[in-house]
C-alpha cells in the first residue's frame, strides 16, 4: 500500500530529494532516483524529479518499499567523529550567528563537501559541531572551491535554507572576491562576459569557455592597486554562479590568479617576490536579503598567506573601499 505524506511547512521550498535525505536518510540517493524515474514517487499524483521544491501541503506518495527496514549491511557509513580541536577551530570562524543563518570564514584548503575518494574531512561532514541549540544541524546554501577562502552561508532552519536558496537562485545575493592575480588587466575596470561549459575528455573537472554550449557567465572587476606591471589586486564579483568562473574569467584578462596551476600553469606564479604558492582568492563579503527579514552583510579578513602577501606588497586594506561601492552603478 502506498505512503502518503503531507509537505509540513518546515519543509517548503525545499528540493524534493533533500526531503527524502532529511525523512528517510537511509535511502540511497539512487533508489530516489529509480522510483522517479518509474513513477513510484509521485507529488500531488503526478510524476516529479528530484529538483522539484516542494510547497505546502502538497501531498507525496511513497511506494511500500519506502518503509522497508534497512539491514545492516545496507546502512549509511557514518562520518568519523570530528576532534575536539577541528571542532573549536571550525567555531572560531563564526562570523555571524543568530536564529536563522550561520556565516562562517570558511579557511583555504577545507572542502566545502565530499567527493569520490574523499574521507570525511570536508566541512558537510562536520555540520553536527555548529548545531548549537537549534532544531537540526544547519545546511550549506550555497559552495566555495576547497581552496578558496572567505564568506559561506549556512542555513539553520529549513524555511531559512530555502529563503537563502532562493536568493542565490535568483542572483539577489552579492558576492564580493578578492584575488591577487598574475599581470595587469589591460583596463582597470570593466566586465567579462564568457560562458563557461565542463571540458571534454581527460579534464572533467575543468571549466572552459564554450559560447555554444556553455552557461552565460558574467563577472564585473576592478583593479584596486598593482605591483608595477607585476601583479593586481582585483575585486571581482560573480554576477552568475558557475564553478571555477573567476579563475576562468582572470585567464581571460591574461591574468591568472596567483596559485592557480589548474588553469594558468606556471604563468600562475610570480616571480622574482617570495609569496606563498596556494590560491590567492577569497570571498570577501556577501549581502543578500535576510531570512528573518532586513538584510544580511558579512565580511571575512583575509586568510594568513593573503594577508601575508598583501603586506609584502604594500597593499593596504582600506585601499578597497567598502564592498559593493565600486559597481553600484554597474
Amino acid at each position: 500500500m502506498a505512503i502518503l505524506h503531507k509537505v509540513a511547512s518546515e519543509d517548503v521550498g525545499i528540493r524534493l530529494d533533500r526531503w527524502f535525505k532529511r525523512h528517510y536518510p537511509d535511502i540511497a540517493h539512487g533508489m530516489v532516483e529509480k522510483w522517479l524515474r518509474t513513477g513510484q514517487v509521485r507529488v500531488d499524483g503526478k510524476r516529479s524529479v528530484a529538483s522539484l521544491r516542494l510547497e505546502a501541503d502538497q501531498e507525496i506518495r511513497l511506494p511500500p518499499a519506502a518503509e522497508t527496514p534497512v539491514l545492516p549491511t545496507q546502512s549509511r557509513a557514518r562520518p568519523k567523529q570530528v576532534d575536539e580541536k577541528t571542532i573549536a577551530k571550525l567555531r572560531q570562524s563564526i562570523l555571524l550567528m543568530d536564529d536563522h543563518v550561520i556565516v562562517l570564514d570558511k579557511p583555504a584548503g577545507l572542502a566545502v563537501q565530499g567527493g569520490t575518494g574523499m574521507d570525511d574531512n570536508h566541512l558537510d561532514a562536520m555540520l553536527d559541531s555548529l548545531q548549537f541549540d537549534a532544531e537540526e544541524r544547519p545546511r550549506l546554501v550555497h559552495r566555495l572551491d576547497k581552496d578558496t577562502s572567505g564568506v559561506l552561508v549556512l542555513g539553520r532552519t529549513p524555511s531559512a535554507t530555502a529563503k537563502l536558496t532562493a536568493a542565490f537562485r535568483t542572483r539577489e545575493a552579492r558576492k564580493c572576491y578578492w584575488a591577487l592575480v598574475v599581470g595587469v588587466p589591460k583596463v582597470k575596470q570593466g566586465r567579462i562576459d564568457a560562458a563557461l561549459a565542463k571540458t571534454l575528455g581527460a579534464h572533467k573537472d575543468k571549466m572552459q569557455v564554450n559560447e555554444d554550449d556553455g552557461q552565460n557567465a558574467l563577472t564585473w572587476f576592478r583593479v584596486v592597486d598593482t605591483l608595477g606591471r607585476k601583479a593586481a589586486w582585483l575585486e571581482m564579483e560573480p554576477r552568475t554562479g558557475r564553478t571555477h568562473q573567476l579563475r576562468v574569467h582572470a585567464t581571460l584578462l591574461e591574468t591568472p590568479i596567483q596559485g592557480d596551476g589548474k588553469y594558468g600553469g606556471v604563468e600562475a606564479y610570480l616571480d622574482g617576490v617570495e609569496i606563498s604558492r596556494k590560491l590567492h582568492l577569497h570571498a570577501r563579503a556577501i549581502r543578500m536579503p535576510h531570512p528573518g527579514g532586513g538584510e544580511l552583510f558579512a565580511i571575512a579578513p583575509l586568510p594568513p598567506h593573503m594577508a601575508e602577501t598583501f603586506k609584502l606588497l604594500g597593499f593596504t586594506e582600506t585601499e578597497a573601499g567598502p564592498p559593493f561601492a565600486a559597481f553600484e552603478d554597474d
